[in-house]
C-alpha cells in the first residue's frame, strides 16, 4: 500500500523482505535511555485497537504497528508463526531503528509473541512489561477459546456487540469505524486466518519447548504489571446471544453455562503465572472488561504503564 495511505504519524519501514507500517504518538525522548512504549496486538489484531490507550498516555514516546499482512503494512514471505512474527518485529526495531530501552505492552497473543521476544533477543533492551489479559504459554491446555460447542450455541452472532466491546469501547465513532472496516478487507481476512488457524494454536508448543518458565524470574527485578480481563462477560454474552436465536440444545447449554461458570478461575490462574516473570510484579483485574480490556478499559491499562514507569529500577 503507498505511503500517502498513511497517518500522518505514519511511515513504512523497510525490514528488508518487505516494509511495515509503524506509527509514532507522543513526544521525542529526551535521551537515548528514557524508556519508549511499544504496543504489541493479540492475533488477527493491527495497530487500531489501542488508539484509546494511546490518547490516555502521559507524555511518553509510543509506538504501535501493523503486523505483516494487516491494515497498512505489507505481506511477508514467511508464514505469520510466532517466532516469525518476532523475528519481523526485530528487524522493525532495527530499522526504525528505536533502541531506546522498551515498556511492552501486550494483549492477547502477545502473551506468546513476547516471551518468543525474549526467547530470540534476550531482556537487555526490555524495561518493563504490561500485559493486558495476555495468554500464558499453558493457556490451551486449560481452557478452549475456540471450544466447539461454545460456537455452535453462538452460532451467528456478532462478537463485538455480544462481549459488549461495540456498547461499551473507548474509541471515536471514526476509529470505531476505522476498526471494524480493516476487518472486513479480503487482506485482513488472508492474514486473519494463517494466524489466527494456522499458527495461534501450535504457537503455544513451540514456546512451552524453549521451558522459560524454568528461568523464572525471566525480568530480573524489571516492573512486570499485570492486567485479567473477566472472559466469562465475553463468553456470558455469547452464550444469551447465541440463545436468544434459538441456538444449541439444552445440553450444549448446558455445558457452555459450566463453562462460563470455570473460566474466571481458570484465567486468574493464568494470570498469576505471569507474576513469576519479575521480583516487582502486580496483578489487578479490569472487572468491567471482558478480554478487550485496552478498547473497553483504557484507563487500566495506562494506569499500569504509568505503574511501570514509576517502578523501573533505579539507574547504576
Amino acid at each position: 500500500m503507498a505511503s500517502s495511505a498513511l497517518p500522518p504519524n505514519g511511515r513504512l519501514v523497510n525490514i528488508g523482505t518487505h516494509s511495515l507500517a509503524l506509527y509514532t504518538h507522543g513526544p521525542e525522548p529526551s535521551s537515548p535511555e528514557e524508556p519508549v512504549v511499544l504496543f504489541v496486538s493479540g492475533v488477527a489484531s493491527d495497530a487500531l485497537n489501542w488508539q484509546a490507550v494511546v490518547r490516555l498516555l502521559p507524555p511518553v514516546r509510543s509506538y504501535t504497528y501493523d503486523r505483516s499482512g494487516y491494515r497498512n503494512s505489507e505481506s511477508s514471505p514467511l508464514p505469520p508463526s510466532a517466532e516469525n512474527v518476532v523475528l519481523e518485529l526485530s528487524f522493525l526495531l532495527e530499522k526504525a531503528p528505536i533502541s531506546n530501552p522498551l515498556i511492552i505492552v501486550g494483549h492477547s497473543w502477545a502473551g506468546v509473541l513476547i516471551h518468543e521476544f525474549i526467547a530470540l533477543k534476550g531482556v537487555s533492551q526490555i524495561a518493563g512489561l504490561v500485559l493486558v489479559d495476555a495468554n500464558h504459554e499453558t493457556a490451551p491446555l486449560v481452557m478452549d477459546v475456540n471450544d466447539p460447542t461454545l460456537w455452535a450455541v453462538a452460532a451467528g452472532v456478532e462478537p463485538y456487540s455480544a462481549w459488549g466491546v461495540e456498547a461499551e469501547h473507548k474509541l471515536t465513532q471514526e476509529e470505531w469505524d476505522a476498526f471494524r472496516a480493516a476487518e472486513t478487507t479480503e487482506k485482513f481476512k488472508l492474514i486473519e486466518k494463517k494466524e489466527e488457524f494456522e499458527q495461534y494454536i501450535p504457537s503455544f508448543e513451540t514456546l512451552r519447548k524453549k521451558e522459560l518458565s524454568k528461568k523464572q524470574p525471566l525480568l530480573g527485578d524489571k516492573p512486570v504489571y499485570v492486567i485479567g480481563g473477566m472472559r466469562s462477560r465475553d463468553w456470558n454474552g455469547l452464550y444469551k446471544a447465541g440463545v436468544a436465536k434459538g441456538n444449541g440444545t439444552e445440553e450444549q447449554r448446558k455445558y457452555v453455562r459450566e463453562l462460563i461458570e470455570a473460566v474466571d478461575e481458570k484465567n486468574e490462574r493464568l494470570q498469576k503465572e505471569f507474576l513469576k516473570l519479575s521480583t516487582k510484579s502486580e496483578l489487578v483485574f479490569a472487572t468491567e472488561s471482558g478480554h478487550f480490556v485496552q478498547m473497553t478499559q483504557p484507563d487500566v491499562v495506562v494506569g499500569g504503564v504509568k505503574w511501570v514507569l514509576d517502578n523501573l529500577p533505579a539507574s547504576s
